[in-house]
């Protein structure tokens, strides 16, 4: 249990002043992260934590232990007395990797189980935990046991790499180990629906990847409605976790299935698998599926979150892959030779240059090098009738050469590589999505520089040195850029074409996820913890 608001700040931020859900990555199906969001705070800080002897006094008496303490005050180990306009704050896992998503009342962020909600779940697991948006009061949890088949295919402590998509009472996640799964947003509250054998999924695998005993599931577990197993079903062979949010549109569900490398990074198990499928958002049934040319070439894996344009009179589904190419795909079929249903494709964008993949006696860049190709992670942005895309690799593979892409959806057809509007080759590795507003293209690299682009051409404005690497996209919001970076540090820049700091904030660990505005609060993701900041707010023990 978390801080609880007053009752008017809490009937405020129901009401929706400035209201707006963000209710997927990016907040719409073009995942371009700007916001309406006006009045948001910046005058914040995240508190201290408890420690076990600085538990507070309750009731005239010393509580027997912090944890006690923080129960009793409301707040999760944080001394919400220390934080300053944090409505509240919520513990999450040791690793948080998922951005929050916020629709109709409730939040949801991907996590780890390093911080158990039940004690029937213990171990490692992957997580999805959904709050209160008001209080912050912890609803329920997806439990998600680990794959089976060691760290090469699901990581430990990763645990839930990506947080939902929500339509309607339907929430769609990336599960960790090679599964889309569908989930009641409602949880349990409201009875059973869908598959009715929870108590399996959640039961830890065994070496075999066989379910051991049961869990029976309680009211704070999750509502699954339907999986779909990608690993059982397409033989993909996930390299080290499932991520990249769902888009779901028109009755369909869009998904990269993560298909990779092994633990060599040499080797593709699966080359024949699809790395990205088409899924009916109703039952879960495979409705098609990316011809294998990515998975046949793949780098290392495919994580990018997929969106969508409809341009050049065409309904365009854009899927980043795993190996360095953008692909645009039509949401129809078409029969290959083996009587598969295959993604028609629109067009291809090769997002490295030629100097990247091979040098100048015409032979191939090894992939670990610094000059050599990378993947693209981040999701591509859509912006204007235009896509921006940067490339980049896994944050162990380090520091390397990247560019930005400007892409043209509507004269697109074939093989595009090389026809870019623009590049931009000041940027390196990147991770991040950029986001695009009022002509201007605002782009993180994995060093841990922000910097500020003409949209049309490419031109550079401003480049600001974080000091810190970044895993985390910029969010344009009530005027400024708000982007935290691996130090645990929030920047807060002003929007627009001269650079001025405004403000930087330290959280006590790193910001990997980034940060969202909805219905008039900000909320930043730490390693651990979620906050939400709203202007004015004051913990009810004030």
């Amino acid at each position: 249990m978390t801080s609880k608001p007053t009752l008017l700040l809490a009937l405020a931020l129901a009401a929706g002043l400035n209201a707006a859900d963000y209710p997927q990555w990016g907040g719409g199906n073009t995942r371009n992260m700007i916001s309406d969001e006006k009045g948001l705070p910046i005058d914040i800080d995240p508190g201290k934590k408890y420690g076990p002897r600085a538990a507070p006094k309750m009731a005239g008496r010393l509580r027997p232990n912090a944890e006690e303490a923080n129960k009793a005050a409301g707040a999760e180990d944080i001394d919400m007395s220390t934080t300053k306009n944090c409505l509240w704050v919520a513990k999450l896992g040791s690793q948080t990797y998922g951005t929050p998503v916020i629709a109709n009342g409730q939040v949801y962020v991907g996590t780890n189980n390093e911080s158990p909600r039940d004690g029937k779940h213990t171990g490692d697991r992957g997580i999805v935990m959904v709050f209160d948006e008001y209080t912050g009061e912890f609803k329920w949890q997806l439990v998600s046991p680990k794959m089976g088949t060691g760290k090469v295919n699901d990581w430990e402590y990763l645990g839930i790499c990506a947080s939902p998509t929500i339509v309607g009472d339907k929430a769609y996640v990336p599960g960790n180990r090679c599964q889309i799964i569908c989930m009641d947003v409602n949880g349990l509250s409201n009875g059973n629906q869908g598959m009715q054998d929870e108590a399996a999924f959640m039961a830890p695998l065994d070496k075999d990847g066989k379910a051991t005993a049961p869990i029976e599931p309680g009211k704070t577990d999750a509502d699954i409605l339907w999986v779909y197993d990608m690993y059982k079903e397409l033989g993909v062979f996930q390299h080290n976790a499932t991520s990249g949010f769902p888009l779901v549109l028109d009755g369909k569900v869009f998904v990269p299935t993560c298909n990779g490398v092994d633990w060599t990074h040499t080797n593709i198990p699966a080359p024949n698998s699809p790395s990205f499928i088409m899924l009916d958002a109703e039952s879960g049934e495979l409705l098609g599926e990316q011809d294998s040319v990515a998975s046949q070439r793949v780098l290392h894996c495919s994580w990018s979150s997929p969106n969508y344009i409809e341009a050049g009179g065409k309904k365009q589904i854009i899927f980043a892959a795993g190996d360095g190419w953008v692909y645009s795909l039509a949401p129809e079929t078409k029969k290959n030779d083996e009587d598969l249903d295959i993604l028609v494709e629109h067009w291809r964008y090769d997002a490295n240059p030629p100097e990247y993949r091979t040098n100048s006696a015409g032979e191939p860049i090894k992939y670990v090098e610094y000059d050599g190709p990378s993947e693209i992670i981040a999701t591509p942005t859509i912006a204007d009738g235009l896509i921006y895309v940067p490339i980049g690799q896994d944050p162990e593979h380090g520091e390397g050469l990247g560019m930005l892409s400007c892409i043209d959806p509507a004269t697109a057809s074939g093989d595009i590589s090389g026809k870019a509007l623009w590049t931009f080759k000041g940027i390196e590795r990147s991770i991040s999505t950029p986001a695009v507003k009022d002509g201007l293209v605002y782009a993180a690299d994995y060093t841990g520089r922000v910097f500020c682009l003409d949209a049309k051409t490419g031109e550079q404005y401003w480049m600001f040195d974080t000091k810190g690497h970044i895993w985390a996209s910029p969010l344009v919001a009530d005027g400024k850029v708000w982007i935290g970076n691996e130090e645990g540090e929030l920047f807060i820049l002003a929007e627009g074409r001269e650079l001025k700091e405004i403000k930087t904030i330290e959280f006590p660990s790193s910001l990997l996820s980034s940060v969202v505005a909805a219905n008039g609060a900000v909320y930043v993701t730490t390693h651990t913890h979620l906050y939400c900041f709203k202007e004015g707010a004051k913990p009810a023990a004030e």
